[in-house]
């Protein structure tokens, strides 16, 4: 595992941010483990999270000119990836969107830097797309161009069909959808720690039902 992956998972796990038990997702699914990037609401959480998004992208080796954050998780994740990647000595511009446009005062649903050039979006996991999807629609009306994703966390598992929505997203768009870590990073992880014995086989068992590669 890559040190970033196991620095991230290490952090999420410190802030409770990935907890391990049963959780019902939304799906329905009991799920033996839950991801919440709200857990990371400090401004040390939020610094070294921004580090493990930028030391993920920087491996990507992808290409972009601008930051874009959905509302809201995506806000101060994007935020935060923004300041890291500008203490590496890239400044690069920021942008994001409002849930409802506003009509007085600047007016309009986009704020920050106007989007322009290659954008990369930043979230925290994509679950079933949509407010990935809507992002894009907002990049391209402006005239941008949508270069990627870059998310926490990609639970690797399918959704309605046999791809994940990470999967469905890439390939539908045609864009790289970049994970700082996955499943497969989640279990390697469990299985390091000896604290996490108990819940290294229920984790195995979801993967086996419910995993898809990629």
């Amino acid at each position: 595992m890559s040190d970033h992956r196991q620095r991230f998972l290490a952090l999420a796990a410190e802030r409770e941010a990935l907890r391990f038990g049963s959780f019902t997702l939304k799906s329905g699914r009991s799920s033996p483990y839950f991801f919440n990037a709200g857990r990371f609401d400090s401004g040390m959480a939020l610094a070294e999270l921004g580090e493990c998004y930028a030391d993920a992208l920087e491996a990507s080796g992808l290409d972009f000119d601008m930051l874009f954050g959905p509302a809201y998780k995506g806000i101060p994740l994007a935020t935060a990836v923004a300041i890291a990647l500008a203490r590496r000595g890239r400044n690069l511009p920021l942008a994001f969107n409002r849930k409802e446009a506003k009509t007085h005062g600047e007016g309009g649903q986009l704020m920050g830097a106007p989007l322009a050039g290659r954008v990369l979006i930043v979230d925290d996991v994509i679950t079933a797309g949509t407010a990935v999807r809507e992002s894009l629609s907002l990049i391209r009306a402006a005239g941008a161009t949508p270069c990627g994703v870059l998310i926490a966390l990609d639970r690797q598992e399918r959704g309605t069909g046999r791809r994940s929505a990470a999967q469905e997203v890439a390939e539908s768009e045609e864009i790289p959808v970049i994970a700082i870590a996955g499943l497969a990073d989640v279990l390697a992880y469990t299985e390091r720690d000896a604290r996490l014995a108990d819940h290294l086989e229920p984790l195995r068992r979801y993967r086996a039902e419910f995993g898809c590669d990629g």
